[in-house]
């Protein structure tokens, strides 16, 4: 692992986190000076560069977990700095990431419609580095690990007690579509199989062949609260800004409704997809 490969790029526009990377840069600093230890002598004991040593005590660079846990143990914090791992954690994530993921989090109920690829709270962690890294121009290597770990740790709402009502409309194209080989398409199929029989989880697919229907200008979430208010996006309507306007609300929840009616029952479904795993 290169020095620079220890830390994350922090997001200019993300005013939290710059304010945490900069607070946990300073704590860093304050801490090796108060044991009398010069960065370059810090950064060797540590095992990384200097100039990563300066750019995380100047708030420029993310530090990984791993860095925080040597630092805390070379500058004997006693759990100090380990201990700032938790928001650490969260700022590595994209800022509209971690928006979505703090909703979804309180939501008790959440719709998904899907047009075009398989919604990321279904996504293995390969079809997620695949379809990430298809994109054009590309993605550094620092942010499409950032983009992929803000993926799949939104998929910790499965692991929620109570567990909220989800619901997901997916088009079967995609499912038809062999990201990143034979093996890793048969792996997300099989996981989409073992999401969609959870007991909270309600799974439908859309068939090819089928009419028009009210989501094919785009994707679709709705996410519903414990005290009756609720939130709303569509790529095709309202300017694919989030909404909260009960009025809006019903138009989405209308075509969210027509379009679930369209799909193949749950159990049609997964027999779709069972039958796309038997045909390689």
């Amino acid at each position: 692992m290169s020095a620079e490969e220890s830390g994350w790029e922090v997001d200019p526009d993300d005013e939290w986190g710059v304010a945490v990377v900069a607070t946990v840069g300073r704590q860093l600093r304050l801490r090796r000076e108060a044991v009398g230890m010069r960065a370059a002598e810090f950064a060797e004991a540590v095992g990384y560069g200097e100039d990563l040593v300066y750019k995380i005590e100047g708030g420029k660079r993310i530090p990984r977990p791993e860095y925080l846990d040597k630092a805390d143990e070379v500058l004997r914090a006693d759990g100090l700095l380990s201990a700032m791992k938790d928001d650490v954690a969260k700022v590595r994530y994209p800022k509209k990431v971690r928006e979505l993921a703090k909703l979804e989090a309180k939501a008790v109920e959440i719709g998904v419609y899907e047009c075009n690829i398989i919604a990321g709270l279904l996504q293995t962690p390969e079809h997620a580095r695949t379809l990430i890294g298809a994109a054009q121009p590309p993605y550094s290597p620092d942010d499409m690990e950032r983009m992929v770990a803000a993926r799949l740790a939104r998929q910790s709402v499965f692991e929620r007690d109570p567990a909220p009502s989800i619901h997901f409309v997916l088009e079967e194209a995609p499912l038809r579509r062999q990201v990143g080989g034979t093996m890793l398409w048969r792996q997300q199929l099989e996981h989409l199989l073992e999401v969609g029989r959870l007991r909270n989880v309600t799974l439908q697919v859309m068939p090819t062949n089928t009419e028009a229907h009210p989501g094919l200008d785009g994707r679709i979430e709705l996410l519903k609260f414990l005290d009756g208010t609720a939130v709303g996006r569509s790529d095709g309507a309202f300017n694919g800004r989030p909404i909260t306007d009960p009025r809006q609300l019903r138009i989405l929840e209308l075509r969210y409704g027509t379009i679930r009616a369209q799909a193949l029952s749950p159990r049609e479904s997964l027999a779709l997809i069972e039958q796309l795993l038997g045909e390689t």
